[in-house]
């Protein structure tokens, strides 16, 4: 797994299959949020921009859980999810370390997607009161996840030092 962000900040421009370019955007959006963790302090990217309590960290923290959850436990049946009641980064979890938790589960992900064969084929159970979804769902879902996601990050990011886009 390829934990460093990309130079090429363009967007995938794929032409091809559907598995591929979902995976493209996905690790896309991935790789924009890592991106607003990176450069600045440890202070910065732990304190809450908006009145919600939202970090940047507690963005990735969450991003962590909402990975393993869908693709692990739901998708391929792991033994236990991860809880995300409280997406607050704990005092001993760093930047450093939260981002090599995220780049794990996305590995572990990654592996997941790679071995389906068949997107329509439904995982072992579902996060909601719902029939297992499809990977196709997964997918489609985990982007759209993420790409929200992506956009709080950038918000936060410009608050802490102007930077702006991806």
């Amino acid at each position: 797994m390829n934990t460093e962000v990309r130079d090429d900040l363009r967007p995938p421009s794929l032409n091809a299959g559907e598995k591929t370019t979902l995976l493209s955007f996905l690790n896309y959006l991935r790789d924009a949020v890592a991106a607003k963790a990176s450069g600045v302090s440890d202070k910065a990217v732990r304190t809450a921009g908006v009145s919600s309590g939202t970090s940047i960290l507690s963005l990735i923290k969450h991003l962590t859980a909402v990975e393993f959850n869908w693709f692990a436990w739901s998708y391929a049946g792991a033994d236990v999810a991860l809880r995300d009641d409280e997406s607050q980064p704990a005092d001993d979890e760093t930047a450093e370390s939260l981002l090599a938790a995220y780049h794990q589960a996305i590995g572990r992900s990654n592996e997941i997607i790679e071995a389906c064969e068949d997107l329509d084929r439904p995982g072992v159970r579902s996060l909601r009161e719902t029939p297992p979804p499809s990977m196709r769902w997964v997918l489609v879902h985990m982007i759209e996840e993420t790409a929200r996601h992506a956009g709080h990050a950038d918000i936060l990011r410009e608050q802490i030092d102007g930077s702006v886009g991806r």
